[in-house]
């Protein structure tokens, strides 16, 4: 990778830190410069202080020069250390930080490239990289510390060690300004072979990486996962799975011993980068040295040159150490970047549109078609729906029936533009959805799939899916479903927090009664068309009747789209479409459907109703 272009990838990295972690990169540039300064301060006044001691023995100024060193000391150290607790706080922040820029990407993403595994590949590889090692955002982080240490380093070694070349001893070959450049040459590759030994140990920690990797997975699973996690403690106990984490920890073990190798290796690189920083040293005190053997300056300035001449061979192995970091870093930034930049189409597909859905449409006016519409995922052979042709309209309540893998949820995903047709369209008022706004279209519909989510917020939040909330609305919703008596016993009502993730106070909920606040979330947002699938699929016998009971009055007027395996629910909607194999090979009312012997519906409503007959009875 050319300089130009890990440039490029640094600068982008740094606007990323200033969207996501605001503050941070400019705290930690004021806290590194503050320290910076703070002991090439102390290093003048001391030489002052020698050269004062050994001359004049002014009481007067050496009183001046202590307190000026004290003083200028304790202000850089107070400014260093205010500006590194700041610092400080923003970089532990930066941690909770940086999953926002991946949930952010994820967003902006078309679902169907969420499932894509190419695609998925990539997070995975910059999500680990990045919160496994470090490496990337959080490595640009704490390279900017001494990137900036490094400059203020040579800059205020050259400002305090100008005089030593300056200054004469009446020896030619002393006072040559050729040792400039030839101390400059002995820094200058002082940095470049310690900057081989940090690419050499990175290249062997790569190495340890790869395996590393694994490892954390494995430990993390094995070694807290396993255990910690109470939906796995009965499997775990009942089917005594904790003798196979035993063997596998073993396995780490081993794993541990094979890593010294690498650890070893790494030390050794280190331990070569201290003794080639040493011998620079040397060096610069000899020269150091001899100009002052020879009547050049006073002895106190052999303090300001010997420490300045160190700081300078330090800043310049430093800033070699970090230019040859920025090499590794912006390789794995470039792979950040490759997953961020990874185009998001958000479902705008058609060039030309109609703009925002009409008021007529929120209003309950819409009708919706699907026109021999096919579809398979992406990379698969077959049709997963093959030539659907159905309508639905405003105040119909209408099941999507079939055995796993008919084809219902994909149906769904249709419906609300996860994917797009394989081939035909979907209307909306005879328009293609593609034309409306996404966002806008999304409007029209809540959603209870199947495998929903609540989260560690309050009960109030949960309902109305936002901040703020309308608590006489969620009180109704929850009146709807049946989980008012639920409700009343919370200790503190809407407020109250599902689960104890964020609140020592949280209330932890059954999954029936999950269902139940997932149903009061759909009412809530009194969309005109509400899609249920498998709504009641965690309730008991009697709140499922509950349910089904209060089924007009909860949908009332709205379309509803009702996917079930349980074809007693059926009896309450006005419409049932029954998929096999990808096809819709039945519609009709229950009466109509179950009186046709060997239609599919009769089949899947047989196969569920003998369990629910006595012995001899017919169904």
């Amino acid at each position: 990778m050319n300089i130009k272009k890990r440039i490029e990838i640094t600068k982008r990295g740094y606007r990323i830190l200033g969207k996501y972690c605001p503050g941070l990169i400019r705290a930690k540039v004021l806290a590194a410069a503050a320290g910076a300064l703070a002991p090439f301060a102390t290093i003048w006044f001391s030489a002052m202080i020698i050269n004062e001691i050994a001359g004049e023995k002014r009481t007067g100024i050496l009183t001046l020069y202590v307190c000026l060193t004290i003083g200028l000391a304790f202000v850089l150290h107070l400014v260093k250390n205010s500006l590194a607790k700041v610092a400080s706080n923003k970089e532990s922040e930066m941690w909770n930080y940086f999953p926002k820029i991946f949930a952010d990407k994820q967003m902006s993403m078309d679902f169907e490239d969420l499932e894509n595994k190419e695609i998925q590949k990539k997070r995975q590889q910059a999500q680990e990289n990045l919160f496994m090692f470090g490496n990337g955002l959080a490595q640009l982080v704490w390279d900017t510390t001494g990137l900036v240490e490094a400059f203020v380093g040579i800059a205020a070694s050259v400002s305090l060690s100008f005089m030593l070349f300056a200054s004469k001893t009446g020896n030619r070959i002393v006072d040559s300004y050729a040792w400039i450049l030839a101390l400059l040459l002995i820094m200058g590759i002082a940095g470049i072979i310690n900057s081989k030994f940090k690419s050499r140990e990175e290249k062997v920690f790569e190495k340890w990486m790869d395996g590393t990797v694994w490892y954390n997975r494995a430990f993390m699973f094995y070694g807290h996962e396993l255990y910690s996690n109470l939906a796995r403690a009965k499997d775990v106990r009942i089917y005594r799975q904790e003798r196979a984490a035993d063997r596998e920890m073993q396995k780490l073990e081993e794993h541990n011993l094979h890593d010294n190798t690498y650890l070893n290796k790494m030390s050794g690189y280190q331990g070569k980068s201290v003794f080639v920083l040493g011998l620079a040293n040397a060096l610069c005190y000899m020269f150091v040295s001899v100009k002052a053997s020879m009547g050049a300056f006073e002895v106190g300035s052999i303090v300001q040159y010997v420490g300045a001449l160190t700081k300078l061979v330090q800043s310049f192995t430093d800033m070699f150490m970090v230019v040859s970091e920025n090499r590794i870093y912006t390789e794995h930034l470039d792979k950040l970047y490759e997953y961020l930049d990874i185009e998001s189409g958000k479902k705008e597909s058609l060039s030309e549109k109609i703009g925002n859905i009409s008021a007529d449409i929120y209003s309950g006016k819409l009708t919706i078609e699907f026109r021999n519409v096919s579809f398979k995922y992406p990379n698969a052979e077959e049709y997963t729906l093959k030539n659907i042709n159905t309508t639905f309209t405003i105040g119909k309540k209408q099941a999507f029936v079939g055995a796993n893998g008919a084809g219902k949820t994909t149906f769904v995903k249709l419906l609300c533009r996860l994917y797009e047709p394989t081939e035909g369209e979907i209307l909306l008022n005879n328009v293609d959805i593609r034309k409306y706004p996404y966002e806008e279209y999304l409007k029209l519909f809540s959603f209870v799939f199947q495998d929903f989510k609540l989260f560690a917020f309050s009960l109030g939040q949960n309902i109305a899916a936002s901040i703020d909330y309308d608590s006489e609305k969620a009180v109704e919703c929850m009146k709807k479903v049946s989980f008012y008596d639920r409700f009343e016993n919370m200790p503190e009502g809407l407020e109250t927090c599902l689960y104890k993730e964020l609140s020592e106070k949280g209330v932890e909920i059954s999954g029936g009664e999950a269902q139940k606040i997932a149903l009061a979330r759909a009412l809530y947002k009194d969309a005109p068309i509400i899609v249920l699938d498998e709504p009641t699929s965690a309730l008991d016998p009697k709140a499922e009747e509950a349910v089904y009971a209060d089924f007009d009055s909860i949908v009332k007027d709205k379309t509803a789209i009702y996917i079930s395996h349980r074809l007693s629910s059926c009896k309450f909607c006005d419409e049932i479409t029954v998929f096999d194999a990808g096809k819709i090979v039945q519609k009709g009312i229950h009466a109509e459907l179950i009186s046709q012997k060997e239609g599919k519906y009769f089949e899947l409503w047989n196969a569920q109703a003998k369990y629910y007959q006595s012995v001899g009875d017919e169904v």
